[in-house]
């Protein structure tokens, strides 16, 4: 018989593993770390982020479930994205932009109509396939071009 701590790694494992077949790129210790760093936020300090991304999500036509007492978890997980610092790594999240880290955030939540909605919005940010590398891409999964090119 399965401890409960066994449970919630096979959890966190199949999570990180759906995410990672949504094209999410972020290594799974830093997605275990957002995740859990967002459990207990229900707001973020920095309004600009916040404008920043309810103006990503009205141009890609998703609608944000903020309330008084707690923002939506889709902008709690950008803010966390957005605010880590780069730990020396050659490739971080930090990196990205905006649209980038909101996809992602979008991917760790598995919110699959969201991101299309996203990608059709930003076309440009969001390339298919757009070559090979030593790390290929899933087929028919879309990445940020920056990502990609970082490959």
């Amino acid at each position: 018989m399965e401890n409960s701590q066994e449970n919630i790694e096979k959890d966190s494992l199949y999570s990180y593993r759906q995410y990672q077949e949504f094209g999410g790129i972020i290594n799974e210790k830093d997605y275990q770390n957002v995740l859990t760093r967002a459990e207990n936020m229900a707001t973020l300090d920095n309004k600009s982020l916040i404008l920043q991304i309810e103006s990503i999500a009205k141009v890609s036509g998703i609608i944000l479930r903020n309330s008084e007492a707690a923002l939506d978890k889709r902008i709690i997980l950008y803010g966390i994205l957005r605010t880590s610092v780069n730990a020396g790594e050659k490739y971080h999240h930090s990196q990205m932009g905006d649209q980038q880290l909101f996809a992602e955030a979008l991917r760790m939540l598995g919110d699959k109509d969201s991101l299309q909605k996203l990608i059709k919005a930003y076309p440009n940010i969001f390339v298919k396939n757009p070559k090979p590398s030593k790390n290929p891409i899933p087929k028919n999964q879309y990445h940020c071009f920056s990502c990609v090119l970082a490959m």
